[in-house]
């Protein structure tokens, strides 16, 4: 079973058991989220059809809170001696994927 949630504007393609990163939520560590799943999937039985749901229910919960990957922004002007070298690095929270309940 899989399911699509949207967290930090963006869309998440989950699976129960995986751990996933996506952007900074306000919870500690250990918290119990819940996401509106904008499209899951059931497991097929043999050869049905899978059961498809637009009102299922994703329950994660928070491992931790980190950042991700120093990206470097450089900008230059040719022939100006024009030099900027900024860095950033993003607030990113891992959750792990508890279950899935299609309502």
């Amino acid at each position: 079973m899989y399911a699509i949630i949207e967290t930090g504007g963006k869309q998440v393609w989950v699976v129960p058991g995986e751990t996933v990163k996506v952007e900074k939520l306000e919870a500690e560590a250990g918290a119990k989220l819940t996401f509106n799943a904008l499209w899951a999937v059931g497991e097929s039985d043999g050869g049905q059809e899978p059961t498809y749901s637009r009102t299922a229910k994703v329950t994660a919960t928070v491992v931790k809170q980190g950042r991700g990957p120093k990206i470097i922004v450089f900008k230059k002007r040719t022939k100006k001696a024009y030099k900027k070298k900024i860095g950033h690095r993003q607030w990113l929270t891992m959750i792990k994927i508890e279950n899935i309940s299609l309502n």
